[in-house]
C-alpha cells in the first residue's frame, strides 16, 4: 500500500509539468533560420578540417593568423573573375608548382558546394 501512495504522489507532482509539456507542444514552431552561403563559406573557411583559412592567411575577424599566404581581402577586387580564385583554391599548383596551399578541391578536403560557399564567403571580403 505504501508504494502506491508514493507513486500516486508522484504523479500528482508529475501533473504541472505534464500540463507544461502539453503547452509547449501546442505553441506555433519558429521557422527555422535562413543561413546564407556566406556564411555557411565562413564557417567553411574556420573549419579546420575544411579551408583552415587562418592557418595561414590573415582574414575578417579570425583570430591568430598565420602569415604563409597573403592576407584574405578585397577579393573581388583582387579576383574579379570567379572562377580563376576557384582555381586557385581546387588546386595552386597548377599556377604555382612549389605552392604549399593545400589542393583542396582536388584531393577532395572540400567539395564542390563547399569550395562555392567559401567563394561567397571571400567575396565579401
Amino acid at each position: 500500500m505504501k508504494s502506491s501512495g508514493i507513486i500516486a504522489a508522484a504523479a500528482i507532482l508529475m501533473l504541472p509539468s505534464l500540463g507544461v509539456a502539453a503547452d509547449q507542444s501546442a505553441a506555433p514552431k519558429a521557422a527555422p533560420a535562413v543561413v546564407s552561403p556566406a556564411a555557411k563559406g565562413k564557417a567553411v573557411a574556420n573549419d579546420r578540417n575544411k579551408g583552415n583559412c587562418l592557418a595561414c592567411h590573415m582574414m575578417d575577424d579570425g583570430e591568430f593568423p598565420g602569415n604563409f599566404g597573403p592576407p584574405l581581402s578585397q577579393m573581388k577586387e583582387r579576383y574579379p573573375d570567379r572562377a580563376v580564385l576557384r582555381k586557385q583554391i581546387w588546386d595552386a599548383t597548377v599556377k604555382n608548382p612549389t605552392s604549399i596551399m593545400p589542393p583542396f578541391g582536388k584531393h577532395g578536403i572540400m567539395s564542390e558546394s563547399e569550395l562555392d560557399q567559401l567563394l561567397d564567403y571571400l567575396y565579401t571580403l
